[in-house]
This record gives structure tokens, C-alpha cells and sequence, in this order.
């Protein structure tokens, strides 16, 4: 109870400073969280919206994908080598901290303008923070569950399905939180640059004519819909961990 009451007085408070906000620098530079509601009531009632919005959510599933079992992969193949693991770990947190907007050129060249330039940009923003995720929760398995493994003589498919994926499913979920809301970022950034269809380009194409009621419509649409996910996907991580504890 606590928790709702608290998180509605957040959405309160966020409401009441975005009004504030647009007091003080218009609507030329803000519009209101009322017009913007009803912009993005009337974009959700709009034929031609729709299909943007299925461009992005083809290109964020198969980034997530292709992020997911991507990360997952090498995160245990790291994870079960610590030798490899740690000469890795420091090149992935550079990496991860690296601005993947300097790809841009690199991207744009190798998979031209469309559905696979924006696949990439997903894909290199999410699969990072799975790696990692997958490689710290394998190294916290006890080793003696590893040697029972050898001593059984479980082939790899058997050792990641009966003890990797069961012991390190709590921290997985929390690598997909985070892959989940980085790859979305990374398909939208490669919709504004590198596409003509998708919520990323209505909201770039929105700020090159000036439409600052679309443009906030659209993030809107797009911040509601991140956050009511990652809320999921919180309450399944933390119902996790409650489990593993």
C-alpha cells in the first residue's frame, strides 16, 4: 500500500513540476502535460501511427534477441573461463562506457539506412550490460557445483540447462532489465539517424518542423510504455532474488 501511495505521489509531483515548467518556458519549448496527453490520445486513435510503432517494436524484438542470447552466450563461456573473464571484463566496461553514437558512421556504412542499421544500434547497446550481467552471476555459482558437473560428466548443453541457468536466473533477469531499456535506447536512436519509419524518427522528424506537440506525444508514448515494462521486469527480478535468498 506504501509503495502504490508513494509512487503515485511521484507521478504527482512529476506532473506538477512539468506544469511548472511549462509556465515558465511555453509552449513553444514545452507544451503542457494536458495538451501533450491529448496529442498522444490522438496519435494512438491515428491509422498512420501504427505502423511505426510495429517498426519499432519489430526491430527492438529482434534486437533483444539477438542481445539476450548474445550476451548470454558469451556471458557463460566467460563466466565458467575466469581467465578469460577477467582479461575481458576491463575491455567490456570500456566498451559499455564508450558512446555508441560514434558508431553511427561505422553502422551506417556496413548496414546502409533501415531495419538492420537500427537492429545493430539495439543490439550494441543491450548486449554489453547482458554480458556482464551473465558473467558476474556464473562466478557466483560454488565451485564444487562446477566439479560435481565435470565429475557427472554433463555435456554443455546439460551444465548451462540443470546448474548455470537455475543459480545465476536471479541476476540474469537483472541483466535483462537493463539490457531491455538500453537496447530500446539504442533502436530509437538508430530510428532518429538512420531510418524513415519508426517512434524514433516521428520524434526526430517532429523536432525538424518544429512540432514540440508531437514530439513530447510521441515521448511520452514511448517513456510510458519503457517504464510500465521495466516495472515487470523489476517485480520478476525482485521476486527472484527473494526466492534465491
Amino acid at each position: 500500500m506504501h509503495k502504490k501511495t508513494d509512487t503515485l505521489l511521484v507521478i504527482v509531483a512529476l506532473v506538477a513540476l512539468w506544469q511548472v515548467l511549462h509556465w515558465i518556458v511555453g509552449s513553444v519549448a514545452l507544451t503542457s502535460p494536458a495538451d501533450t496527453l491529448a496529442r498522444a490520445v490522438e496519435l494512438l486513435g491515428s491509422a498512420t501511427f501504427w505502423p511505426h510503432v510495429a517498426e519499432t517494436g519489430v526491430a527492438l524484438l529482434y534486437s533483444l534477441l539477438l542481445a539476450v542470447f548474445g550476451g548470454l552466450t558469451i556471458g557463460i563461456a566467460l563466466g565458467i573461463n575466469r581467465l578469460a573473464g577477467e582479461v575481458a571484463e576491463p575491455i567490456l566496461v570500456s566498451l559499455y562506457s564508450l558512446p555508441k553514437i560514434t558508431l553511427y558512421p561505422v553502422i551506417l556504412l556496413a548496414f546502409g539506412l533501415g531495419l538492420s542499421a537500427k537492429v545493430a544500434f539495439g543490439t550494441i547497446h543491450g548486449i554489453i550490460p547482458v554480458i556482464i550481467f551473465t558473467m558476474n552471476a556464473v562466478r557466483t555459482i560454488p565451485p564444487v557445483m562446477l566439479r560435481s558437473a565435470r565429475v557427472m560428466r554433463l555435456s554443455p548443453p546439460q551444465l548451462v540447462s540443470t546448474i548455470i541457468l537455475p543459480a545465476a536466473l536471479p541476476e540474469l533477469v537483472s541483466g535483462l532489465r537493463v539490457g531491455f531499456s538500453l537496447t530500446l535506447l539504442g533502436v530509437l536512436i538508430g530510428e532518429m539517424f538512420a531510418s524513415q519509419r519508426g517512434l524514433g524518427y516521428l520524434v526526430m522528424n517532429a523536432i525538424g518542423g518544429h512540432d514540440v506537440r508531437t514530439m513530447m506525444a510521441v515521448v511520452l508514448i514511448l517513456a510510458t510504455t519503457a517504464v510500465l515494462i521495466s516495472a515487470g521486469l523489476l517485480h520478476i527480478d525482485r521476486r527472484m532474488h527473494r526466492r534465491a535468498s
